[in-house]
């Protein structure tokens, strides 16, 4: 007698998440005869498997196996195979004594006894394996090969398992037969990861909580039940309880040890409890901890078990485990071998240490609480790892130290002093160079402060800490805008360096180009940053390199070099990518750097390129950063929000920056671009004329202490003259201001000059003479590549562009320039008018394929971000599309768009 639950379908939960782009994969085409849904346990496998059951057409008829390891038997397998067939597809009897008939050595004609009935039968049919993984005999796999190869094109397999079965997948793979879903496919995303919780079990969780959970499980399903079943009384009853015990709680740990580790065999269990103390594997490291050599293959075999391990490269080096399995893990091992998990750890940490990975090494002393080792650590790469971007890391392994246990140690107080710089926690910084500068003075005399003698750097290492005291003291001064002393104190350092064993060159050479950027002296910046790059790849200082390549790219954009900063950045970028080739850890990123991108592509009319580089700052914007980048960030935001038009956003992100800026403006260590000029550049493109001209009248650009800004609020000042019908009063501006911006080499501005000058001598009715002004910035901009800013003059500028003959200019950058000015089709500095509908024969540019492929999907009723989806675009390119269609069409919104369309016989 059969076990009749073994043909039931496990109930569906009506509020399960339902997960159509896996349903679609599993649905396959006409050829499909295997579909195999491949993950650990818990992945939500069988859900998977019965929402297709469930979705899938009334005309096909689906049967169901529940295998388990009793029917690794071949007879066993095939006589539930029959009786599965038999609740819905066909009538058993027949074949079920057929089988009766044969012996063990000739059941593959029952196999071939199945197919002949199954071809027989009209319509559409299927059958589940669910747990394929519990069959272990070779026989078994090769007769269900076998009935693969020979299915009839009506009948489809389904399979679930835990691991990946040993059939011929390559070879069904090949002939287009297999459909499969793996782990990384069921894992639920953060938006599925909010449905489930929400929706599947009834719970409100806010937006922080659901994006802890989320990458905490990493989308594994069964954790994330466990994390809301896990209150005290079997049940969260609370966001809080979810955050509590989600990830951490003994449900989880159970679930691991209980369905996973114990159902594997003891030469498995043993090799997952000795690493998992590990938050990264390779081979030689589980070989160092096991005592063995054979690591890379059970590591392999690991992967193909679906043993919740994940390879972190493509050549079978670096492997994790999941986070919640390998902590499940690791409590075992803690439990059950206290002693014996420690000295893994130390064996561990020796080993990373020797390898040059630090991270790992550290986080595992932490753990091991081994205060002296750590110390040593820190002393010793410190320095090293702050400069090479982790700053924050190091500053978080100092607070891990027993508290005050650093305070007697010279090395790591100027260890921890760095930190706090570049963590721009500054008012923390001033007491520790007091209590520094007071332990290298008692050891310079000899005194006891109470403290090991190994505790303190020898003596010939004081001169070292001097001179990281006074570089200190020195961006202290900028911040204080000290200039004069800030200057004096850092070239008291480079004069004093060449004795000193510390390489500290590349950051003193950073700190003369930031006092001269701060003085407008772009040429001594320049001169200053090229030293700090060439030391600091000497010194290996990753992010002074990063940071002195960045600033150098922000000054050659002002000077008119584009090609050459973005050759800077090219070079510094990929030299400091050659030393941070590990994927686990964060990569470096700089202010300066990504915003000279942003600028230089933006610029060059790739708006959608802009904000790729754009998008990474902004996360340092909500997380928290140094004043001077957060406001060059939302400077460089507005500004690429002002190219596209979108004026309150810009406005938006130029008010959050001022506010820095008033709060915080003491602690930066050079003057911010002008936030007010850009602004004023936005009310114009919005039409708020009187606003623009208050400003105007009361504005003194010789208050900023940069030639660069004076110059971008002049410049402002001339436009705003012209767009309020003053054309004589801008040319007042701009005259004594054009000698300046040649003698100061900034050919950005000397463009924007020539180009507003000509339409303020439009303006007076001064044609030829505009034409030829604008030539000479045409000359200029042509050399780099510059077109938004001529572009962003407006209709006024493109009117003069129409006079001139752009000979012996470079014919692509002349074809892109005038794509842009001779089709400008509406005012972008200028009152803003009423939008009106124009005819059809008044669009000076049709739309194109894609945006009318926008257009259609607009009229579908369908948002923004499920556009991007169909069209496999980002969604900022969508909103590109949109804006273009309402520029070309002369309306405002949605609704003004489509009835236009239509009218214009665009829509059906």
């Amino acid at each position: 007698m059969l076990l009749a639950t073994k043909f039931l379908k496990p109930a569906l939960a009506p509020r399960s998440i339902t997960r159509p782009r896996l349903l679609e994969r599993l649905a396959g085409g006409h050829a499909a005869r295997i579909a195999t849904v491949i993950a650990p346990a818990g992945y939500g496998k069988t859900t998977l498997i019965n929402q297709w059951c469930a979705s899938t057409d009334t005309e096909r008829k689906v049967a169901w196996f529940a295998v388990d390891s009793y029917d690794n038997d071949p007879r066993r397998f095939w006589q539930y195979f029959i009786g599965a067939l038999g609740q819905e597809i066909l009538p058993p009897q027949e074949l079920n004594q057929r089988l009766a008939e044969l012996d063990e050595r000739n059941l593959d004609a029952i196999i071939t006894a199945i197919i002949n009935a199954i071809a027989e039968l009209p319509g559409n049919y299927a059958l589940v394996l669910d747990d394929y993984h519990s069959v272990e005999n070779p026989v078994v796999h090769r007769q269900v090969g076998y009935l693969v190869d020979y299915l009839p094109p009506h009948f489809m397999l389904l399979m679930t398992s835990r691991t990946e079965p040993p059939l011929p997948l390559a070879r069904w793979r090949v002939r287009g037969w297999l459909r499969e879903v793996h782990a990384s496919d069921l894992a639920f995303s953060e938006e599925e990861c909010a449905q489930f919780f929400g929706d599947y079990m009834a719970m409100s969780l806010s937006a922080e909580s659901i994006h802890q959970l989320w990458r905490k499980t990493e989308g594994w399903a069964a954790a994330m039940q466990l994390a809301a079943l896990s209150g005290p009384h079997g049940s969260a009853t609370s966001q809080q309880d979810i955050i509590r015990y989600g990830g951490h709680q003994k449900h989880v740990s159970d679930y691991v040890l209980t369905e996973i580790l114990d159902q594997q065999p003891e030469d498995v269990r043993e090799f997952l409890l000795t690493t998992a103390c590990c938050h990264r594997l390779s081979p030689a490291l589980c070989n160092v901890l096991l005592g063995t050599d054979d690591s890379a293959s059970r590591l392999e075999a690991l992967v193909k078990a679906n043993l919740f391990i994940i390879p972190l490269d493509t050549s079978g080096y670096w492997y994790r485990y999941h986070d919640l399995f390998r902590e499940a893990l690791c409590a075992r091992s803690c439990r059950t071998d206290p002693a014996g998990h420690a000295q893994l750890l130390q064996k561990a940490s020796q080993w990373f240490l020797e390898h040059d990975h630090f991270h790992e090494a550290i986080s595992h002393l932490i753990e091991l609480e081994d205060w002296d080792w750590l110390a040593q650590v820190l002393e010793q790469h410190g320095n090293n790892l702050i400069h090479e971007g982790y700053h924050l890391n190091v500053v978080n392994w100092l607070d891990a130290l027993p508290q005050g246990y650093a305070d007697d140690r010279p090395r790591l107080l100027m260890i921890r002093v760095w930190g706090l710089f570049f963590a721009n926690k500054l008012d923390l910084i001033e007491p520790l160079l007091e209590r520094l500068e007071a332990l290298l003075g008692d050891q310079a005399q000899g005194a006891s402060n109470g403290y090991s003698q190994d505790a303190n750097p020898p003596d010939d290492h004081a001169l070292d800490l001097h001179s990281e005291i006074a570089l200190v003291h020195s961006y202290l001064a900028r911040m204080r805008s000290d200039l004069d002393s800030a200057t004096d104190l850092t070239r008291d350092v480079l004069r004093d360096i060449d004795h000193t064993d510390i390489p500290l060159k590349s950051v003193t050479y950073y700190g003369i180009g930031l006092d001269s950027f701060a003085r407008g002296d772009l040429v001594s910046a320049r001169q200053a940053l090229s030293s700090a790059i060439e030391h600091g790849k000497r010194e290996k200082r990753h992010s002074t390199v990063l940071s002195s390549g960045g600033l150098m790219a922000w000054i050659l954009f002002y000077q008119g070099e584009m090609e050459l900063a973005l050759e800077t950045c090219s070079t510094v970028r990929s030299w400091v990518d050659s030393f941070h080739t590990d994927t686990s850890q964060p990569q470096m990123i700089s202010c300066w750097q990504n915003s000279s991108m942003t600028q230089i592509y933006r610029e060059r009319n790739d708006l959608e390129l802009a904000r790729t580089y754009l998008n990474p700052l902004l996360e340092h914007v909500t997380q928290g950063t140094e004043p001077g980048q957060h406001i060059v960030i939302q400077y460089v935001r507005a500004h690429l929000d002002f190219s596209q038009n979108e004026y309150e956003s810009a406005i938006a992100a130029l008010e959050d920056a001022e506010n820095v800026l008033a709060r915080k403006g003491d602690a930066i260590l050079f003057e911010p671009p002008s936030l007010e000029a850009l602004r004023v550049r936005c009310l114009l493109g919005l039409g708020e004329l009187d606003k623009a001209r208050a400003w105007a009248d009361k504005v003194n650009p010789e208050r900023y202490r940069n030639p660069i800004n004076r110059e971008q609020v002049s410049i402002t000042v001339a436009r705003v003259r012209v767009a309020t019908g003053e054309p004589e009063r801008a040319i007042a501006v701009l005259n004594p201001l054009r000698l300046a911006t040649e003698k100061g080499e900034h050919i950005k501005h000397l463009i924007e000059l020539l180009a507003v000058y000509a339409t303020a001598l439009a303006a007076l009715g001064r044609a030829d003479d505009a034409a030829t002004m604008l030539e000479r910035g045409l000359k200029l901009a042509a050399r780099d590549g510059f077109t938004r800013l001529l572009y962003e003059e407006g209709p006024a500028l493109a009117k003069i562009y129409r006079s001139v003959e752009p000979t012996g200019l470079n014919p692509g950058w002349v074809r892109q320039l005038d794509e842009l000015l001779l089709e400008q089709s509406s005012p972008q500095i200028s009152v803003k008018q009423p939008a009106t509908a124009p005819a059809e024969s008044d669009l000076l540019e049709p739309l194109s394929q894609r945006e009318l492929e926008v257009l259609a999907l607009i009229h579908e009723g369908l948002s923004n971000k499920v556009i991007a989806q169909k069209l496999d675009v980002a969604p900022t390119t969508v909103k590109a599309h949109i804006r273009n269609l309402y520029g070309k069409l002369g309306t405002s919104s949605r609704t003004e768009a489509l009835a236009k369309a239509r009218g214009l016989g665009l829509l059906q």
